[in-house]
């Protein structure tokens, strides 16, 4: 599994602009072969979490250079993105608990 944790801070002038293109790319991820889930977070201090996971690595660069979201990452820079921070990191070990034992 790989799994990609992108973190950034918004604009403040571009959040209108921002909050309406963000969830196109998470629908349009969610139709990628290998896509597995994403969530998104947002800290007090404004900061934002995104952590997408594929199957593999080349599920991961397929959405990476797919065109609508390359188009969407040069919006982000251009426009909306006070700063941000990429990962890419492969799983090495998980583990999983549920309290209710299902």
């Amino acid at each position: 599994m790989i799994v990609t944790v992108f973190r950034s801070r918004l604009k403040d002038e571009s959040r209108t602009d921002y909050f309406d293109l963000a969830p196109q790319m998470g629908a349009l991820a969610q139709t990628m072969p290998g896509y597995l889930s994403h969530k998104v977070f947002t800290a007090d201090d404004g900061e934002r979490v995104v952590i997408v996971e594929f199957e593999d690595e080349a599920s991961q660069q397929a959405w990476a250079v797919n065109a609508l979201h390359v188009n969407a990452k040069k919006q982000g820079r251009a426009n909306f993105y006070a700063e941000y921070n990429l990962k890419v990191c492969q799983l090495l070990r998980e583990s999983k608990f549920k309290a209710d034992g299902s």
